[in-house]
């Protein structure tokens, strides 16, 4: 039986969970500002890295005695930087519900080789979060972009905590209302939820992390890409445009034209508005689908940015097989990019459903993706 496919496209297709979806409004004109060719410690470059610095502070409501930093290697060396300064004073719980919490699980326990205890869950679901002790320092991913589970609403961190909170939110920034009284450390990069270029990391450093910096030195040796600290004391400069190696001047002026749009659009409530409407328009066509459904068991605990979907239809003879096929169809039809799970989790589909990409695009993808399903279907 002929399966018609629909008639209406995304207007874009973009819905990878990283680097994700550019602003609309995104065009390289509106890069030209850049300081091309010139040291980035020059007047102009130091300027723009501390624009970036305090505009992130303004659209994220960090509070003004939080220091923000711009470092290298992504989210993955801004989270690594604060494990390899600040783990090792205290016994550390590490959560992980998927697979970058995992990696920072491998992190404590084979490399740093620290007094850690480890609390995972499978994907689609999530730790105990009742029973952390936050005496301890606290290691965790705000929101599993690989699994499509976030920490619920009713997470409490105590304000009496005695440790350290290190909190992974590359795909929980810009997108969730994040407590920073109660995060002493978070990072994230911005080419997640702002659709900025990769390669750049930020670490945003509470009072607590910063006396823990200046009163602790850790047993190993740090590279100099990760230290935070000289004589005793925090290097100031790095939260102040100085950064620890050589930036891209060509990405730090895209970061600021995505926080100026993300500015235009109602900077957090309006970013996280346009996350939630999106993830509402996927809920509404799971609602109406016997055949797909979350991979996060509960609803409290579904991302509203890394939505990840599983077919659970039983006539799919070999689940991998058909989401690999469901996910290549509508990449060959271009009008859904780079949705496949992630290598490590189930089988199924990630949809980002971040502030960058429309609402639009996300209901002209839908009738596809019922397309897809059928004709592959179809095809077995």
């Amino acid at each position: 039986m002929a399966i018609t496919p629909p008639a209406t496209r995304p207007t874009n297709p973009r819905f990878s969970s990283g680097p994700c979806a550019k602003p609309p409004t995104f065009d390289l004109a509106k890069l030209s500002g850049a300081p091309l060719g010139r040291s980035h410690r020059a007047a102009p470059g130091k300027a723009k890295l501390l624009e970036a610095i305090e505009t992130t502070r303004e659209v994220l409501g960090v509070p003004a005695d939080y220091k923000i930093g711009i470092v290298p290697a992504s989210d993955t060396g801004a989270y690594e930087m604060a494990m390899w300064n600040l783990l090792g004073e205290r016994h550390v719980e590490m959560l992980a519900w998927e697979s970058f919490g995992a990696g920072w699980v491998t992190d404590a326990l084979k490399q740093l080789k620290i007094d850690a205890t480890e609390k995972t869950a499978p994907y689609g679901e999530i730790v105990d979060l009742d029973g952390v002790n936050f005496d301890n320092d606290v290691c965790f991913t705000y929101n599993g972009t690989t699994s499509g589970v976030r920490v619920p609403a009713s997470f409490d961190i105590p304000a009496d905590r005695a440790g350290l909170t290190l909190c992974d939110a590359t795909s929980a920034a810009f997108a969730m209302d994040l407590p920073w009284d109660r995060l002493d450390v978070t990072t994230f990069s911005w080419q997640k939820a702002l659709g900025g270029e990769a390669a750049h990391g930020v670490i945003i450093l509470s009072p607590r992390a910063v006396a823990r910096l200046e009163s602790y030195t850790p047993a190993w040796p740090l590279p100099k890409i990760f230290r935070l600290t000289k004589g005793g004391k925090l290097i100031d400069g790095i939260f102040t445009g100085a950064t620890i190696n050589t930036p891209s001047m060509l990405c730090v002026e895209d970061y600021l034209f995505a926080l100026e749009w993300a500015k235009s659009v109602g900077s957090l409530k309006g970013m996280i508005g346009r996350a939630d409407a999106n993830t509402a328009a996927i809920t509404a066509f799971v609602e109406t689908h016997d055949w797909i459904d979350f991979l996060a068991v509960d609803p409290a605990t579904r991302s509203n940015t890394s939505v990840c979907l599983k077919f659970t239809d039983d006539r799919i003879k070999d689940g991998a097989a058909f989401a690999k096929a469901v996910a290549k169809r509508l990449g060959d039809e271009d009008v859904a990019l780079d949705i496949g799970a992630y290598r490590d989790a189930p089988a199924g589909l990630r949809i980002w459903c971040g502030a960058t990409v429309e609402k639009s695009d996300i209901e002209a993808m839908l009738p596809w993706l019922d397309y897809a399903f059928n004709a592959e279907l179809d095809a077995q």
